[in-house]
C-alpha cells in the first residue's frame, strides 16, 4: 500500500548517538509532504480529466450510433416513398427520388461531419495520452535520480556544526 502524507508526516526515527539533526529530518519530512500532496492532488485532476474525456467520447459514440440509425431509417423511408411513387405515377416516382437524394445527402453529409468530429476526439485523445505518459515517465525519472541516493549519503561532522552554531551566536 503506496504511502499516505500522514504516514509521512506521523513517521518517527529512532534516536542515537551522533544522530542525525531532528529539525533538518523534520524540515525534510514536512518538504515531502507537500510535495506528495502535490502529487496526490495532480493525480486525481489527471484522473478526473481523463474520466470527463471519456465521458465525451461516449457522448460522441452515442451520437454515431443515433445518426447512424437516421440514415438507415431515412434509407427505409425513401425506399417505402419509391414503392408508393412507382404505383401512382412517373411524375411522383420522379418527386420521391428527389426527396430520397436530398435525404440521403443530408445524412451523408451529417456522418461526415461526425467521422470528422470522431476523428478530432481521437487525435486529441492521443495527444493527451502522449502528454499523460511524458508527465508519468517525468515524474518516474525524478524518482529514480541518483540525487536522493546522494542526499542520503551526505554526512556533517558534528564538530563543523558546533563551528557554525558558535559563527550564528556572533
Amino acid at each position: 500500500m503506496p504511502l499516505t502524507p500522514l504516514d509521512i508526516h506521523n513517521k518517527e526515527f529512532s534516536k542515537g548517538f551522533r544522530g542525525y539533526d531532528e529539525d533538518e529530518v523534520n524540515e525534510f519530512l514536512d518538504q515531502i509532504i507537500k510535495d506528495y500532496e502535490l502529487l496526490i492532488r495532480e493525480k486525481k485532476e489527471l484522473e478526473e480529466k481523463l474520466n470527463s474525456m471519456h465521458e465525451r467520447l461516449s457522448h460522441f459514440t452515442n451520437i454515431e450510433e443515433t445518426l447512424n440509425k437516421s440514415i438507415i431509417v431515412a434509407q427505409e423511408a425513401a425506399e417505402e416513398v419509391r414503392r408508393h411513387a412507382q404505383k401512382e405515377s412517373k411524375l411522383i416516382i420522379k418527386e420521391a427520388e428527389k426527396n430520397a437524394d436530398r435525404i440521403v445527402n443530408e445524412s451523408l453529409s451529417k456522418a461526415r461531419k461526425i467521422a470528422i468530429e470522431i476523428e478530432d476526439l481521437k487525435k486529441q485523445s492521443k495527444v493527451f495520452r502522449t502528454r499523460f505518459r511524458m508527465l508519468i515517465e517525468a515524474q518516474l525519472d525524478m524518482l529514480k535520480n541518483d540525487d536522493w541516493d546522494k542526499l542520503m549519503e551526505f554526512e556533517i561532522d558534528a564538530s563543523e556544526l558546533k563551528v557554525l552554531q558558535e559563527d550564528t551566536l556572533t
